[in-house]
């Protein structure tokens, strides 16, 4: 490592951005590869719940931090029957998945992803198909789930054992129907009507539903920025979020891809103009937050293999990536980032958990392990609930704060995106009286590319930081590409 000859770099912390709702630390599973099955239900394993789910898989859900999940797609939902996935098991239907090519057993559905998450103390968010599916699919699904007892539906809940209501209060309407790969891809218009007849239904229902409309699938799309304008103008008094999906990868420019975060700036920026710039002329005063329900390191080239020419079978291996470090790093400033939107940014959830692009990675005849990306994950989740700082950030620095609700404990995450230079910071505390360092975490190996494997499950993952506080400042040294974490007990709020 270079020394660091230069003068420290002062962090300052400032005024309230928002409140880190908790929301912001959701995750994603789809029918997609091992996702669920192999994934988080896997009756055979040797740690299976009586049923059926992964346990090692749930304390490892448990321990990053997750706190809504939304299910059951992605790609998958726009192509899929909600009843196939009810009712006795031996008569569930197979079906062929198209969105991902592969054959869908139904063994695993609502009632099952909804017993999982109480499970993993998690909150369902679920999406309706408004790809081949119709408004009135949706509200025979939102009834199964939500209505007390008293109608078939209702009914046919309870008898396949589960008598009290899910309850489940947030629902996306639809997913990416913007891109032509999805089933029943629409333009702009024409799903803004589809949206705003579905989200009247349902309000009929439950006015107190939280919704969510499709937003754009990434921010390549010729539609982007026109698709939110449509569909929201339309739909602004209806629903409570706009969704947004983006993926990052690493095409061979490490220094670029590190920077990421920059890009997600800007993308969520956009957003939240356009949000506002609805309002303004349609004059609304509904408080339209966005939804960034997919996000991650995505490496596109193991996309390329997807649609090759295999076999339908059951639960593929797909899109099975092993995070590195770099990535870890990575996805810590995306992490920043999502703090930094708190104002505007209110549900996130990280695409996906478990094998196919997950945080989690599990075999049949192993414990489940941590990719890289699990730790700065699990890091910044303490942070729900609490107040987001303004902080400066300088260069390859990048920076995010937070303190919590009684303002006894300060949270700060720090990157330095440098490939070669040692960073030496001062993050000043002062104005939030911090009065001690209680702990530090480092993330950071000499090579970019390592992984966590089922042989080497910690070979990434966080070691103690020196860390001390001098005159209302944290003095750390951060190597290059690493990414820390430090608690700071402060004067609590008198009042």
């Amino acid at each position: 490592m270079k020394s660091s000859s230069s003068a420290p770099v002062t962090i300052r912390v400032g005024a309230p951005i928002g409140v880190a709702d908790p929301r912001l630390f959701g995750s994603f599973v789809e029918h997609l590869g091992r996702g669920v099955y192999g994934g988080i239900y896997e009756p055979g394993h040797g740690s299976a719940t009586p049923e059926g789910f992964r346990g090692d898989v749930l304390d490892l859900v448990r321990e990053l931090g997750v706190t809504v999940v939304r299910y059951p797609g992605g790609n998958f939902v726009s192509g899929y029957d909600w009843r196939d996935g009810i009712g006795p098991r031996a008569s569930r239907p197979r079906r062929l998945d198209l969105a991902w090519k592969s054959i869908e057993t139904n063994q695993f559905g609502t009632d099952e992803f909804a017993a999982w998450c109480r499970a993993a103390g998690v909150e369902p968010m679920l999406a309706v198909n408004l790809g081949l599916g119709d408004v009135k699919s949706a509200l025979e699904l939102l009834e199964y789930t939500n209505h007390p007892h008293g109608t078939s539906l209702a009914d046919e809940r309870a008898a396949n054992g589960a008598p009290e209501p899910y309850d489940v209060r947030v629902w996306c309407l639809g997913n990416e129907l913007d891109g032509p790969w999805q089933l029943g891809h629409r333009s702009a218009q024409e799903y803004a009507e589809l949206a705003a007849t579905t989200a009247s239904a349902m309000r009929m229902f439950d006015p107190d539903l939280e919704l969510v409309a499709v937003g754009s699938s990434n921010a390549d799309m010729e539609t982007f920025g026109t698709w939110e304008a449509t569909v929201l103008t339309r739909t602004i008094e209806l629903v409570d979020y706009l969704s947004c999906h983006i993926y990052f990868y690493d095409d061979g420019d490490l220094a670029a891809f590190l920077r990421s975060a920059d890009a997600l700036d800007q993308f969520l920026e956009r957003i939240a103009a356009t949000i506002e710039h609805v309002r303004t002329v349609t004059r609304s005063t509904r408080d339209v937050k966005i939804s960034l329900d997919e996000w991650n390191v995505w490496n596109y080239r193991d996309y390329d293999d997807i649609k090759a020419e295999r076999e339908f079978e059951v639960a593929p291996r797909l899109l099975e990536q092993t995070y590195t470090h770099a990535d870890a790093v990575v996805v810590g400033t995306l992490l920043q980032s999502i703090l930094r939107h708190a104002d505007s940014v209110s549900i996130a959830a990280l695409a996906q958990l478990v094998n196919a692009i997950g945080a989690i990675r599990a075999e049949p005849d192993a414990p489940a392990w941590r990719q890289t990306i699990f730790h700065p994950f699990a890091a910044v989740a303490r942070s729900a609930g609490h107040t987001v700082l303004a902080t400066t950030s300088a260069g390859d620095i990048s920076t995010a704060a937070t303190v919590s609700p009684d303002g006894a404990e300060a949270r700060l995450y720090l990157a330095n995106r440098s490939l070669d230079s040692p960073a030496a910071l001062e993050i000043d505390l002062s104005g939030i009286g911090a009065e001690t360092v209680i702990s530090a975490h480092l993330l950071h190996d000499d090579d970019p590319g390592a992984t966590n494997t089922v042989d080497a499950p910690d070979r990434v993952a966080p070691r103690p930081l020196d860390a001390e506080l001098v005159r209302g400042r944290v003095v750390v040294l951060l190597p290059p590409l690493s990414w820390a974490d430090i608690t700071v007990a402060c004067r609590p709020n008198r009042g």
